[in-house]
């Protein structure tokens, strides 16, 4: 439940787990970036024009790994699972604790190797799926959202019960 503040504005709920997609998540960047300065190397090592191309586009690669990572921001709080853009902090997906049917881990060997994955939670009102992909320790994760969603409906239950009693 959102609390009002004095202002009639929601109070912000305060974050519970926070991260951007781990840099290994843009590994195949890297991967092509060295590639291409490689490729730069080769060139200037051995005179043949074009070499500052390569290691431009070298650059650009890397650059655009900065930008995509933080392009997406996770937030978890005592009510909802969000989803935010970066740069802007607007949410672009979120689901609340109450919704959430199940929360599964995906990871593919690649991302095994890196300790990462991506982190589903899919809601129960609908086919709608969050997903945070790129996460650090994705089982870590998976396990402080399902106990935040354990403890959300434990205590709705409990009030449920409470407001029966006195009826």
């Amino acid at each position: 439940m959102m609390m009002l503040s004095a202002e009639n504005k929601p109070e912000e709920q305060p974050v519970v787990w926070e991260a951007f997609p781990s840099w290994a998540q843009f590994s195949w960047l890297y991967f092509l970036s060295a590639l291409s300065a490689l490729r730069g190397a080769l060139y200037f090592r051995f005179g043949v024009g074009g070499w500052e191309i390569w290691m431009l586009g070298a650059v650009i690669l890397l650059a655009c790994a900065a930008i995509l990572r933080h392009w997406a921001h996770y937030e978890v709080t005592r009510e909802r699972v969000t989803v935010r853009n970066g740069y802007t902090s607007g949410e672009m997906q979120s689901i609340r604790l109450y919704d959430v049917a199940r929360v599964t881990v995906e990871q593919g060997r690649i991302a095994e190797f890196f300790g990462i994955g991506t982190v589903l939670v899919q809601e129960r009102s609908s086919e709608r799926v969050l997903s945070l992909r790129g996460v650090r320790d994705p089982e870590e994760v998976k396990t402080r959202i399902e106990a935040l969603v354990w403890s959300h409906n434990r205590a709705a239950s409990d009030s449920s019960e409470h407001l029966g009693r006195k009826g």
